[in-house]
C-alpha cells in the first residue's frame, strides 16, 4: 500500500520537484492549487489536484485528506517589496497556521515544513542549526514572516498536537526554475544584466532538496531544523559560469553594495508614487550584498542530503531552460 501525501505549493519550483520525487518513490499525491495557478509543471506527473488557497482556512481543510501520511507545506511568498507585506503575512503566517490546524484536525501523521536559511538573518558567517538568530533583518518581511511561520510549527510540536520537521534550504537552483535564479540566467542571455551584486552564498540542488523532504518524513527528528546548503559561491562567480555556458559576455567586477542600496532606495521611492513593483528593493539588495554560509552536516548525516557542484548544477538549470524555450 503506497503512502499518501498532501502538498501545498505543488505548482512552484520546489513543490513540483517534490511531487516528481514523491511519484518516483511511488507515493500517492494530492496537491493544493489555486484555480488560477498554472499546472504546466505537473502535466506529466499523476497527481490529484484539489483547488484551494492556503490563505483560506476552510479550503485547506476541505482539500486535505483524512489521516494523510505526510503534509508537505511548501507554499510561501518570497516577496521583498514592503507594499506587499500584508499579503505576504496572509500567505506565510496565516497560511501556515491554516495548514497546521488542518493537519491536526485531519489527523495527519507528520508535517514537513519548508522554511528558509534566511530565518537566521543575513550575516557573513557560517550558519548551523544552533546559531543564535538575529532580529536585525526582521525589517525584511520575508525573513520575519518565515521565522514566524516556523514558530507556529514549533509551538504545535511543543504542545504535542503535531509531529513536524522543518527544512531550511539555502539558494536553490535546478530544473523547473522559472522565476528564481533563472531570471539572472535570462538577463545574461539577453545582455540586460545591470550589474553583479557583491554577495553570494550556498546553492542547493532542487532535486536534492526534494529528496530531503521525503527522507525527512521517514527519518527527520520532530521539532528539529535541518539546513540544506550547498556549494558556496559568489554571485560574480555564478554569473561568470553562466556567461561561459551561454557564450555571453558578463561583467568582470561586482557592483559596489552602497551603489545598489542607493539605487534601490530611489526606485522604492518612485514605486511609492507609481504603485508599480520595482525590479530591486532595499530588502532584496540587503539580501544579495551578504554572503552567509551553511553547515549542512545534520542533514547530510540524518537525511542523506548531498550538494551538487555548481557548474553541473548551473548547466542542468540552463539545459532545462533551453528545453522549456526560455533561453537559446
Amino acid at each position: 500500500m503506497s503512502l499518501r501525501a498532501f502538498v501545498t505549493g505543488a505548482t512552484g519550483f520546489v513543490g513540483s520537484n517534490l511531487v516528481r520525487e514523491l511519484h518516483r518513490q511511488h507515493w500517492e499525491t494530492v496537491a493544493l492549487a489555486r484555480p488560477t495557478s498554472s499546472l504546466d509543471a505537473l502535466r506529466d506527473i499523476p497527481v490529484q489536484i484539489r483547488h484551494g488557497d492556503i490563505a483560506d482556512a476552510a479550503s485547506v481543510r476541505d482539500a486535505m485528506p483524512e489521516c494523510v501520511d505526510a503534509v508537505f507545506h511548501v507554499a510561501a511568498s518570497t516577496n521583498v517589496w514592503s507594499c506587499n507585506n500584508d499579503q505576504q503575512d496572509r500567505i506565510n503566517i496565516d497560511g501556515t497556521r491554516h495548514v497546521i490546524e488542518a493537519a491536526i484536525e485531519r489527523r495527519a501523521s507528520r508535517l514537513i515544513h519548508t522554511s528558509s536559511f534566511a530565518t537566521w538573518g543575513f550575516r557573513n558567517l557560517l550558519l548551523t542549526e544552533d546559531t543564535p538568530r538575529t532580529d536585525a533583518t526582521d525589517w525584511i518581511n520575508y525573513v520575519r514572516s518565515k521565522h514566524a511561520a516556523e514558530n507556529l510549527v514549533k509551538k504545535a510540536v511543543r504542545a504535542a498536537q503535531l509531529d513536524a520537521v522543518i527544512l531550511n534550504p539555502a539558494n536553490i537552483l535546478g530544473p523547473g526554475d522559472r522565476h528564481n535564479w533563472s531570471r539572472m540566467v535570462l538577463m545574461v542571455q539577453q545582455g540586460s544584466l545591470p550589474g553583479v551584486p557583491p554577495g553570494g552564498g550556498p546553492f542547493a540542488d532542487v532535486r536534492e532538496v526534494a529528496a530531503a523532504h521525503v527522507i525527512a518524513y521517514h527519518r527527520g527528528r520532530s521539532g528539529e531544523n535541518y539546513l540544506l546548503g550547498g556549494v558556496d559561491v559568489s554571485f560574480l562567480e555564478l554569473i561568470r559560469l553562466a556567461g561561459e555556458i551561454l557564450h555571453k559576455p558578463v561583467p568582470s567586477k561586482a557592483t559596489p553594495g552602497w551603489l545598489l542600496q542607493a539605487v534601490a532606495r530611489v526606485k522604492a521611492l518612485i514605486a511609492g508614487f507609481t504603485g508599480k513593483e520595482p525590479d530591486i528593493t532595499p530588502e532584496s539588495v540587503f539580501m544579495i550584498i551578504h554572503q552567509p554560509r551553511c553547515d549542512s552536516s545534520r542533514a547530510e548525516q540524518e537525511l542523506n542530503y548531498r550538494s551538487t557542484p555548481i557548474r553541473p548544477l548551473l548547466q542542468d538549470t540552463i539545459d532545462w531552460l533551453r528545453q522549456a524555450g526560455m533561453v537559446d
